[in-house]
């Protein structure tokens, strides 16, 4: 946000209202958005101070760029706190991902960069810092209107309904539940019940996650989301996959944060070393559960089947590593953008734009479509033309390229300006329409989701895409629906 709008008026009524830096601004949310500005502008310039005196690099620059790589990633989180916080904060989120997907490792993961020359470390780096400055330069100079239509701004249910949003953790465990521990569930009814559950999921979660931040849970309420949020994350990670919890817990966060202005630093702390030791004897979980073909737990294995995976988890690691810096590289995606720019274009023409070719057919639904290419179908175009894979792999494997590495794939540093420029005035203008949205319209659900899917990524362009649209259909389509043909 620019100075002239760090402290907002709080909103004027829809009536009245004019173009505005979108914001959920005024009163107790504008005093604890300043303190949380104020202590992530301590720790932010602390962990600079400890990343670049610790910084293990080759080369200076590198040291540098490095560091403002991270800066930059968390500047739009300042911007967001400063003014208040809107309650979706996504560009903040999608930025934010910025600094362990591509700072930390120049600064601290030589290990994973070893093989490339320092030209080709700098060249990713200067397409990461491309990136930034132009999502945050349009994300700050974009302007519009809120909405003002039904879909921005009339919920679609009463809020005594809204109030019940915390028994949804409650329905969407037992999904989980039917799902991964028993035969109920018809197999042709699978994958539209996941679809129609991991919607109701996120906005359950997040929603819940908000009121919490903003005091409005009873305890009665936060017993609720603790008791089934937590099993429910354990009955998603029993397959020793570990991406759905990490997605959930996410979206938790964010909503929590987005609505308190206030950082779980407990829970953040706990959450942190739990996924770091899970995530450490997850391969010789997999060794022996996948490769022996044993079956997986049941309900009642769970409690010994964790405390194996913890023992595991647990046991000395090889060399200097770390249980969190072995998590922290599981998210890196520095050293697949640098294998990038290293053979683009000097041993690999650009793509000029072949892998987006697929984006609008993913659009089409699989009912009219029945022969659509899968979601990953970009992912596995570029594993194969760079050699990384074949296609015969393509059934078993999927390398995380990421949406930064594609745009550099098809049109290099052209292609990350260009990227960041997108999500920059895309998501701008979106905050901006959902204003005044009720969390249960129209807008304010695709908001939530969009949210959601901010933590993606290691995704290309059409799996976003793809996967985003089974969602806005089940969540947002269905009520359309009903509402223009039922009068609902």
């Amino acid at each position: 946000m620019t100075s002239s709008n760090m402290n907002m008026p709080e909103a004027k009524p829809l009536a009245d209202a004019g173009p505005v830096h979108y914001s959920l601004v005024g009163g107790e949310q504008a005093a604890r958005g300043r303190r949380l500005f104020n202590t992530s502008l301590v720790l932010l310039v602390a962990t600079l101070g400890y990343l670049g005196y610790a910084a293990k690099v080759v080369e200076p620059e590198h040291r540098y760029l490095g560091l403002l790589m991270f800066a930059l990633s968390f500047l739009p989180a300042l911007f967001w706190a400063r003014s208040g916080g809107n309650r979706f904060p996504i560009i903040e989120t999608i930025m934010a991902l910025c600094a362990n997907a591509y700072a930390l490792p120049v600064l601290n993961a030589q290990d994973q960069l070893a093989g490339y020359s320092p030209a080709v470390i700098t060249q990713a780096s200067l397409a990461v810092l491309l990136y930034q400055v132009s999502a945050i330069a349009i994300y700050l100079t974009t302007r519009g209107q809120p909405g003002r239509s039904r879909f921005w701004c009339e919920s679609i249910i009463t809020e005594q309904v809204e109030r019940l949003t915390i028994y949804g953790i409650v329905v969407s465990a037992a999904y989980v539940w039917m799902s991964e521990f028993t035969n109920w569930i018809p197999n042709e009814f699978i994958s539209s019940l996941r679809a129609i559950f991991y919607g109701v999921s996120i906005l359950s979660t997040f929603i819940s996650a908000q009121r919490w931040g903003r005091g409005e849970l009873t305890s009665r309420e936060k017993s609720i989301f603790v008791v089934f949020f937590v099993p429910q994350l354990v009955m998603l990670s029993a397959g020793l996959l570990l991406i759905s919890s990490i997605s959930l817990i996410g979206v938790a966060l964010l909503g929590y944060l987005s609505g308190g202005k206030r950082i779980p630093w407990v829970v953040i702390g706990l959450t942190f070393a739990t996924l770091a030791v899970l995530h450490t004897g997850k391969t010789k979980m997999r060794m022996k559960y996948w490769e022996n073909e044993l079956p997986p737990p049941t309900i009642s294995e769970l409690p010994a089947f964790y405390a194996e995976w913890f023992a595991f988890g647990l046991e000395p690691t090889s060399g200097d590593k770390t249980v969190s810096h072995k998590l922290l590289e599981r998210s890196s995606l520095m050293h697949i953008l640098c294998l990038i720019v290293d053979y683009t274009p000097s041993r690999q023409d650009y793509l000029y734009g072949k892998t987006y070719q697929h984006v609008i057919p993913q659009l089409i639904p699989r009912f009219f479509w029945p022969e659509k290419p899968r979601s990953h179908v970009a992912t596995f175009e570029l594993g194969i033309y760079y050699g990384l894979q074949r296609a015969e792999d393509t059934n078993s494997t999927t390398i995380a390229f990421g949406l930064l590495t594609e745009a550099y794939a098809n049109f290099g540093l052209i292609g990350a300006f260009g990227l960041g420029a997108f999500w920059g005035f895309v998501l701008k203008k979106l905050q901006i329409r959902s204003t005044y949205s009720p969390m249960f319209s129209l807008g304010g659900l695709l908001m939530i989701l969009l949210t959601a899917w901010s933590l993606n990524a290691e995704l290309t362009m059409a799996a976003w895409v793809s996967s985003f649209e089974q969602a806005v259909i089940m969540i947002i389509g269905l009520p359309m629906i009903a509402r223009t043909f039922l009068g609902l």
